[in-house]
């Protein structure tokens, strides 16, 4: 653990309307997967703590659910966690897409931010989808509406710009401790992250079919000492037959393909081969049902 004079440390949350690419920015920063990656916006339902760490400083981020006007128990506990982790933290970056008109999910975001006292960057994702003459337009447009302490454009995707976030974030860090191993990119436990992983991909694969309303239990997560190999059995939960038909496939095409795909990730991650053995479950309503929430990780009470 670092506590050399001069090291730097804090927490910094990644809020936005979703999918402006929040997820993809901490990806970015810790240099691999942690947060899942979608297209469709709310992918991210917990709170990521994502841990970047240099010789300098140590930054713990948060990549919060993005901020919307809930529409069931589970959005109320989405925002609640977004929300409660503006007063938490040493700093707020505000993610925004270059490419999207200002509008009511902006105010609405900026509305919460007028309640907290923590200094909150504004950052630009998605420059390279703009032209350039372009930017200073949409600078403006933010600047009349809060008092950002710096407007940084950023394209997470393609890396643009990224150091020089990373410094002026350590720039208004206060000295600290280091709070976590140098080789930890997360406080998540495995298994939260592999059903992350398990998520994206039927995300990715089922489209618009199955919106949201997708869980990932993992049953069992353990290494055989035969081979090495780590086994993992996980459910995964929908609310209807009907998108339970879907994810299985014909002749459990699609349910393979979810598993293929998961299985690289997952061996990426731990290092190790994986033998991973999906089920597909329906819950109906879960979303609503607060027992269900606790069950799938949703905790109000750690928030």
């Amino acid at each position: 653990m670092n506590n050399v004079k001069g090291f730097k440390s804090g927490f910094v949350s990644i809020i936005g309307r979703p999918n402006v690419g929040k997820s993809t920015l901490l990806n970015h920063v810790i240099g691999q997967k942690i947060a899942i990656m979608s297209d469709k916006p709310q992918t991210t339902r917990n709170k990521i703590q994502g841990v970047y760490t240099s010789n300098e400083s140590q930054i713990v981020f948060i990549d919060t659910p993005g901020i919307h006007k809930p529409k069931h128990k589970l959005g109320d506990f989405m925002m609640k966690v977004a929300q409660n982790t503006l007063r938490e933290v040493d700093l707020v970056l505000y993610v925004v897409d270059a490419a999207e008109v200002f509008g009511s999910g902006e105010e609405f975001i900026i509305e919460r931010l007028e309640n907290t006292s923590t200094p909150v960057f504004l950052v630009i994702n998605k420059i390279d989808k703009i032209q350039p003459d372009k930017l200073l337009a949409v600078i403006d447009t933010y600047r009349t509406k809060y008092d950002f302490k710096e407007v940084i454009p950023i394209s997470a995707l393609q890396g643009n710009n990224v150091p020089t976030l990373m410094e002026q974030i350590t720039k208004y860090l206060e000295e600290g401790p280091q709070y976590y191993p140098s080789d930890q990119v997360t406080d998540h436990p495995e298994r939260f992250v592999v059903g992350e992983l398990i998520r994206e991909k039927v995300l990715h694969l089922t489209r618009e079919e199955v919106p949201h309303s997708v869980a990932v239990n993992i049953e069992q997560m353990k290494k055989r000492e035969s081979n090495e190999t780590v086994y993992i059995g996980a459910t995964i939960i929908v609310e209807r037959s009907s998108q339970k038909g879907i994810i299985i496939g014909k002749q459990g095409s699609m349910l393979k393909e979810v598993g293929k795909r998961a299985r690289t990730d997952i061996e990426s991650l731990l290092g190790s081969k994986v033998f991973l053995e999906l089920w597909v479950k329906v819950q109906k309503d879960w979303r609503n049902k607060p027992a269900h929430l606790r069950d799938f990780g949703f905790r109000e009470d750690e928030y």
